[in-house]
């Protein structure tokens, strides 16, 4: 039989002072030193420690000859002390936000072809509505946004969760799928080409996204699937721009998805290739931490995405 008590045992007697102690010790190696961190006497500490091993009936630290290291036990128990302070942190934030009159700050992660377009109307129609929400951006590729959500760097990704990803602790909530096509300039002599076959486009230069991106991974299945190999010369970008503007000023091709070139201003200095990318990408959709509490500037800026992606015709 379990050690552990209910949960309900330790939401009574759990204390945040004793979560501070653990986060010291787990950072200093050393009692004393953990207990001046948080203005204590070292036999107070000692004997606040033994309190917090006696309640869960698990040992959190070895004592070693010189300090001493956190158990599994203790490890797990640092990663919540880490959130539920990190939680603590968003409340204050908000508050002072509410108080403030304004809604409050949301960090957002966005893969770049969402970022030109549904992020875009996002925004626009967000500053309209609520005038105050602070918003800050970082646009990369899914493996890069994921990780840094799950480091709380970001509240939320507007993205795909990698393959790679370990997504037990994620939460997705699916928007719609992207057609990707093939790309030149106009003036490419390709682009009058009726159809083309991936041979043919072998020896070009390649405008792609870094490895381990969905969307790269894509791009080498369809040469492994044609029996070829990956194309010699490729420039990687994660820049939507710098993609764009190497394909009008250059021979180059690229691969993108087929909204980011319809979305496009310049769309008449753009030419869709003839040819058929076999692998689809994942669903794209708002991804989140499972068990992070979702303030309200989260919840308007999400709110806000499911409504504006509504309003866009399906691509299949």
């Amino acid at each position: 039989m379990s050690r552990i008590p209910d949960a309900s045992i330790i939401h009574s007697r759990l204390r945040l002072r004793q979560l501070r102690l653990m986060l010291a010790l787990e950072e200093l190696g050393s009692l004393r030193r953990a207990a001046d961190e948080i203005g204590m006497t070292q036999p107070a500490a000692t004997k606040m420690l033994h309190e917090a091993e006696d309640l869960l009936g698990v040992e959190l630290f070895e004592r070693l000859p010189r300090g001493m290291r956190a158990t599994p036990f203790g490890e797990t128990l640092i990663y919540y002390a880490r959130m539920i302070f990190a939680e603590l942190s968003g409340m204050r934030e908000e508050l002072v936000a509410l108080e403030s009159g304004n809604l409050g700050r949301v960090t957002v992660g966005a893969i770049p072809a969402l970022a030109s377009g549904l992020l875009t109307r996002t925004i626009a129609t967000l500053k309209q509505s609520h005038p105050r929400l602070s918003m800050s951006i970082q646009v990369d590729t899914s493996d890069v946004l994921v990780q840094a959500l799950q480091q709380d760097q970001l509240d939320v990704v507007l993205g795909r969760i990698p393959s790679g990803a370990r997504a037990d602790d994620l939460q997705f909530d699916s928007l719609g799928e992207e057609v990707l096509c093939v790309v030149a300039g106009a003036h490419n002599p390709l682009a009058k080409a009726k159809k083309l076959t991936w041979p043919e486009l072998q020896n070009m230069t390649w405008v792609l996204q870094q490895h381990p991106s969905p969307m790269r991974a894509i791009i080498n299945q369809t040469f492994h699937n044609a029996r070829l190999d990956i194309p010699s010369s490729i420039v990687e970008t994660t820049s939507i721009m710098t993609l764009l503007s190497l394909l009008q000023q250059t021979d180059m091709i690229g691969v993108t998805p087929l909204s980011v070139v319809n979305d496009y201003p310049g769309r008449h200095l753009l030419a869709v290739l003839p040819v058929q990318i076999g692998p689809r990408l994942p669903p794209y959709g708002l991804i989140t931490r499972r068990h992070r509490v979702h303030s309200s500037a989260m919840q308007t800026f999400m709110a806000a995405v499911r409504a504006e992606q509504l309003k866009l015709p399906s691509e299949g």
